[in-house]
Order: structure tokens, then C-alpha cells, then sequence
């Protein structure tokens, strides 16, 4: 019989919840955690959420598992298989970089990226001194924490001799040609695996935030043929499997399917994946909500085969009916008050104010706008309430729930207040003297692109550049100094500023400023 102690085990006091000093008491065996009294009581202190301590206390347990596994493969199975002239896996990827990149990944990306669990990411340390797979799949991981620009991963201190003390740029790149260097060595395209398309997509994000275009389309390409080859566009191939695995697979096919046409209009990319299978389900896991994930799906789903192919000019048929109703669609994709982190509210809503940028940019190319629309998203000025759109949002967000997404935000705010700057030249602008207009909104843009790490360097020079040859010179100059940014208060429904001359009716059909969507021409070259 389990004896009874008069203090509540380890995981019970972390959890703040009551024991029945069993061993192993009642708590620990329903989540299936290691009951033990090993620490020394202390005194009690505030309480947290039950849910994430359990995650924490489940992350430790995966952890010591992951070691014991390790060890256990080196016993049985020797050295793991290496070139003669290749240092060990072990002198890349130390405990403390997985450790550090995996709490990083957990705690930022994770609700806007959920496609490993932690028992699945363990699972791999456990396996990479005998499986190459596992080993470039936690190379490329590794890698991808580390290049992103706004991304905070502790390298740990324990690093190897010929490692030192490297910037975390430098320690990424040398992670990301190790795995495509040990990729190499065996064969994931032929009988392809979901840690394979996995790996393709954390190449595809070091190539995209070392702004190397074409080699990200390239992996991003190659992890949804992947995918489509393992069969993750049907909805039967979620029938067979774990729970955990299928819920991750599911999970990975609609985070594709969000980059890819995020990239196709980024870039002037064609589709491969669609709408073709269930989305996940918000209650997969109560402590891991995904709520904003699956807002972001819903964010994407109407830029089908219809839309990229009129963007990329490939086809023609579309009508100012379709379009307005796109822009409603964009309207309404996203409730007033977001369930879930802060990180993810700045994905959703600069993504959102990003696409209707988007949508508004193909009504002009085709013609569809007027300065006399009733309806103000088929006016000229449109870009200027998005504008203000996007600065009551940004105003309220810190600038760390912003950097966690890397270069993508911020093209995202390059774009949107390059249309700006456009429409500012174009359209006459009639604004009380006090007021805050368009001006107060790109100067608040400019700030926070040059605020954001990876911004500053990579675009605010092209911004400058576009501000000093597009503006009038004394908007330009008071536009490009340094300025504080402004706050404009959010509601539900911002009302459209609407700046035209009332004597002179204009139409995009015959006297439209632009020919093509003018911030193309300011992307940084590939």
C-alpha cells in the first residue's frame, strides 16, 4: 500500500493544487507525470495557470526522457555515422542551443506556428545521433531561430572551442549548411516523411530572412510537393496515425498553405496547395490555444487560383462587385477582441490591413476605382484609412510582439505605406490644421520600420529613397525626420477619410495615376 506524507509532492505544489500525499499521488497519475518530494518546501507565491505549468513540467519530463533515450542509442547503436573530416552532431547542436531554441519557439512562435509538440521536438533529440533525418530537421530548426531578426534564443554558454562566441547570425548560417550539407546524404524525396517537408519549410525561412528569394521559393516549393507526395491535401490521410501526429500534420498543411499565398503575393508566385482539407479544431489542445491560427487561415482563404491568377495577370475576369466584396470579406475575417497572444494579434491585424492594401492595388491595375464610389474601398484614397487602420493597431502593440515575425511584418508595413506615399502625391489632401491625416500616419510607419531590428537597414533607405522622389520637398523633409509615433484610438468602426476635389470627377479606368502597383517597384532586389 502507497504511504500518505503531510506535504504535497513536487508537482503539486508547482501546480498550487491539493495532494493526497500518495506516492504516486492522484494529480501526477491522472497527467501522467513523475510524482516525487524531492524539493525543498518553501515559501508560497502568487499562482499561475494551471495549464502552463503542467506544459512546463511536461517539457522537463520530455527532456530527461530525451537524455536517457540519447544515451541509451549511443550504448547500443555506437557512433553515429559521420564523415571523417565532419566534427560530431553532438559539437553543432548542444543541449543548451536546442534547449534555448525550443524555449523560444514554445513561448513566441508557437501560436502562430503550432507544428511541433514537445514531445515530438524531444522525441528528435533523442533520435538525431542515428537518424540524419531528425539531425537536419533539428539543424534547420535551430538555424531558423537563430536568423530571424527578432527572434530571442539563448545559445547557451557551453559552447564548443571552434564555435566561441559567434553572433547568433553566424551560428544560424553555419547551422543551415550543415543540414543542407548531412541532407545530402540520404534520400527524403522519394518515400518523403512529415519531418521532411518540416525541414523544408525552416529552410525556406532561413533563406527568407537572409532575403534570398529564390532559394526560399525553391524549399518552400519543395515542401509542398513534399506534402502533396505523403498525401496531406486528402482528408483521409488524418484517419491513420497518433492523434498528436495528425493533429501536427494538419496543423503544417494549413501553416503551407498560409505561406504560400502570402508568398505568391509577396512575390508573383503560382499556388499548389488548396482548401481541401478540415481545419484544425480549437479544442486539440485547451492549453495550447490556436484560435489566432485559425484566423489567419480564414485571413488567406479567399486568395485562391481566381485572385493569384489576377494578380499575376494570367486572367482578366473580375468586376468592382468582386473586389468590394473581397474588401468586406477582409473587413469582417477578424473579431473585435482577439482570443490569444499578443505576437499573434500583430500577425493578424498587419496582415490584415496588408491584404486589403493588397485587394485595393489589383482594383486600380484593373481599372475598377473612382473618386465618386459610394462605396470608400473603390475610391482613390482608400490606402489612407487603411493607413490609419494600421497605426491604431501598431500604436497599441509592442514593438517585441512585432519583431518575433521577422522581415515578413515589416515588408508588410513597407508596402502598405509605400501605397501610401502614392496615393499622398496623387491625391489632394484637405485636413484640419490639428487634425492627425495622412502625413502623422506615414510618419508613424517610417518610425516603426525604422525601429524594427531587420527594418532599419534593409528598408528605410528605400523608403526614404521613395518618399524623396515621390513627395513634394517640404512633405518629404518633415516626413523623413525622426518623429515619435502617434497614437490613434481604436474602434470598431474608424470612419473613411475621404480626400478628393469635389469639382473634378476621376476614374481608374481613364486618368488612373499608376499602371502597375507602384510599391513593386521598391522591393529589395533577390
Amino acid at each position: 500500500m502507497a504511504t500518505a506524507t503531510k506535504r504535497a509532492c513536487d508537482a503539486c505544489h508547482r501546480r498550487k493544487v491539493r495532494c493526497n500525499g500518495q506516492q504516486s499521488c492522484a494529480n501526477c497519475s491522472q497527467a501522467g507525470l513523475t510524482c516525487s518530494y524531492d524539493t525543498i518546501p518553501q515559501k508560497k507565491g502568487p499562482k499561475g495557470s494551471r495549464a502552463k505549468v503542467i506544459s512546463e513540467l511536461r517539457l522537463k519530463e520530455d527532456r530527461k526522457k530525451a537524455d536517457h533515450r540519447r544515451q541509451d542509442s549511443a550504448h547500443n547503436y555506437g557512433s553515429p555515422t559521420s564523415s571523417p573530416s565532419s566534427p560530431s552532431r553532438a559539437t553543432f547542436l548542444t543541449q543548451e542551443l536546442i534547449d534555448g531554441c525550443a524555449d523560444s519557439y514554445f513561448a513566441q512562435l508557437y501560436p502562430t506556428m503550432p507544428i511541433m509538440q514537445n514531445e515530438q521536438l524531444w522525441a528528435l533529440v533523442a533520435e538525431m545521433d542515428t537518424s540524419l533525418e531528425a539531425y537536419c530537421l533539428l539543424c534547420s530548426f535551430c538555424a531558423f531561430m537563430l536568423i530571424q531578426p527578432g527572434i530571442e534564443a539563448d545559445t547557451g554558454q557551453d559552447m564548443k572551442p571552434h564555435i566561441g562566441s559567434c553572433s547568433r547570425a553566424s551560428l544560424g548560417r553555419g547551422l543551415l549548411d550543415e543540414a543542407l550539407r548531412q541532407r545530402k546524404d540520404y534520400n527524403y524525396t522519394e518515400n518523403p516523411s512529415v519531418n521532411a517537408v518540416i525541414t523544408s519549410f525552416f529552410l525556406f525561412g532561413c533563406f527568407f530572412g537572409l532575403d534570398k528569394h529564390n532559394t526560399a521559393w525553391f524549399h518552400l516549393r519543395e515542401a509542398t510537393t513534399l506534402a502533396q507526395i505523403i498525401g496531406m491535401q486528402d482528408e483521409e490521410t488524418y484517419a491513420n496515425g497518433s492523434h498528436m501526429a495528425t493533429t501536427s500534420m494538419r496543423r503544417l498543411y494549413w501553416l503551407l498553405f498560409v505561406t504560400e499565398r502570402a508568398y505568391a503575393l509577396q512575390k508573383h508566385r503560382p499556388l499548389t496547395l488548396h482548401a481541401t482539407i478540415n481545419l484544425p479544431s480549437v479544442a486539440e489542445d485547451p492549453s495550447k490555444p490556436i484560435a489566432g491560427f485559425i484566423h489567419l487561415v480564414n485571413l488567406y482563404r479567399p486568395f485562391d487560383d481566381t485572385f493569384i491568377g489576377l494578380w499575376n495577370k494570367s486572367r482578366t475576369d473580375c468586376s468592382t462587385f468582386w473586389l468590394a466584396n473581397l474588401q468586406t470579406q477582409l473587413l469582417q475575417a477578424l473579431p473585435a477582441v482577439l482570443d490569444g497572444t499578443e505576437a499573434q494579434a500583430a500577425d493578424l491585424r498587419t496582415s490584415q490591413h496588408w491584404l486589403r492594401t493588397i485587394v485595393w492595388q489589383l482594383s486600380i491595375t484593373n481599372g475598377f476605382l473612382s473618386s465618386t464610389s459610394t462605396d470608400s474601398s473603390m475610391t482613390f484614397g482608400y490606402p489612407i484609412e487603411i493607413a490609419k487602420d494600421l497605426v491604431a493597431v501598431t500604436s497599441q502593440l509592442s514593438q517585441r510582439s512585432m519583431e518575433v515575425h521577422g522581415v515578413g511584418l515589416i515588408e508588410k508595413l513597407f508596402d502598405v505605406a509605400c501605397t501610401l506615399i502614392d496615393v499622398m502625391s496623387c491625391v489632394p489632401i484637405e485636413s484640419p490644421t490639428f487634425s492627425i491625416g495622412p502625413q502623422d500616419y506615414l510618419n508613424h510607419l517610417v518610425h516603426l520600420i525604422s525601429t524594427l531590428r531587420g527594418g532599419k537597414s534593409r528598408y528605410l533607405p528605400l523608403l526614404i529613397t521613395k518618399i524623396s522622389d515621390t513627395l513634394p520637398s517640404h512633405m518629404a523633409a518633415s516626413v523623413t525626420q525622426p518623429m515619435m509615433p502617434i497614437k490613434v484610438e481604436q474602434s470598431p468602426e474608424i470612419p473613411f477619410l475621404q480626400h478628393h476635389d469635389s469639382s473634378e470627377t476621376q476614374s481608374s479606368n481613364t486618368s488612373s495615376p499608376y499602371s502597375t502597383p507602384p510599391f513593386l517597384h521598391y522591393y529589395p532586389s533577390s
